[in-house]
C-alpha cells in the first residue's frame, strides 16, 4: 500500500514482498513500513509452506494503534503507534493498494547473487477470494477516523493482540524471524524509536 501512486519521495508505504530464492529453500517474506518517505525497517519471514503450491490469505490490521500483518490468520509482525505524535507510524496519508511481480535480483535473492532466470518467464501471480475492509478518504480526514465505535477495526480488540495471537506471535519470533531491523546494531548504532515500543500490549 502506498499513499502515493508514484512512490514518490514523501510517501507513506506498508509492503508485503515474497524476495527471490534458490530452489529446495524456503520462501521468504519482507515487510517494511515508510513514513514520509522513510523506509529502512525491514523484517524477513521464513514461511512454514511453500507458497506457490496453493493459495493462502494474507492481511493487514490496520488502525490508529498497530499494524498487524498476517499470514494464514497468524501475526508475523506487529508494528504499534506511540501514544505521542511520531515520524514512524503511516496514518496520516490515504493508501492505494497495489499488486505487481517487479525485478528485485540486484538484492532481494541472497543479497542479489542468484539472478532471475529469464527463461522461466513469463511470470504470473495469482489472486482468489480478495477483499477490503476500510474508510474512504475525505479531506481533511476521514469519519471512521474520529468514530470508533462504527467500525470493526478500531474497536478495543483490535488495539493488541488477543491471548491466542500473542502465543502465535511468539511461535513466529522464536522460528522464522530472519532478520529484524530492530536487531541489526550493525545498521543502526542508536535503534530507531519505534523499536523500543512493545507488541505484547
Amino acid at each position: 500500500m502506498c499513499s502515493e501512486n508514484a512512490a514518490g519521495p514523501e510517501r507513506d508505504e506498508v509492503d508485503i514482498e515474497f524476495l527471490g530464492n534458490r530452489t529446495g529453500q524456503p520462501y521468504l517474506v519482507q515487510t517494511n513500513v515508510y513514513k514520509n518517505g522513510t523506509g529502512g525497517r525491514e523484517m524477513r519471514h521464513a514461511l512454514w509452506f511453500d507458497p506457490t503450491h496453493d493459495f493462502h490469505t494474507y492481511s493487514f490490521l490496520w488502525n490508529n494503534h498497530q499494524l498487524v500483518i498476517f499470514v494464514d490468520k497468524v501475526p508475523i509482525r506487529v508494528y504499534k503507534n506511540a501514544n505521542y505524535t511520531n515520524n514512524f507510524f503511516p496514518n496520516e496519508k490515504p493508501m492505494y493498494l497495489f499488486s505487481s511481480i517487479w525485478d528485485a535480483e540486484d538484492w532481494a535473492t541472497r543479497g542479489g547473487a542468484d539472478k532471475t532466470d529469464w527463461s522461466k518467464s513469463p511470470f504470473v501471480s495469482s489472486y482468489t477470494d480478495f477483499t477490503a475492509d476500510g474508510c474512504r478518504w475525505e479531506d481533511p480526514f476521514p469519519a471512521c477516523v474520529s468514530n470508533t465505535a462504527d467500525n470493526w477495526w478500531d474497536q478495543y480488540d483490535t488495539w493488541h493482540l488477543s491471548d491466542d495471537q500473542k502465543k502465535d506471535y511468539a511461535w513466529v519470533q522464536r522460528n522464522l524471524v530472519v532478520y529484524d531491523y530492530c536487531k541489526d546494531t550493525k545498521r543502526y548504532t542508536t535503534l530507531p524509536e519505534e523499536c523500543w515500543i512493545s507488541p505484547w500490549e
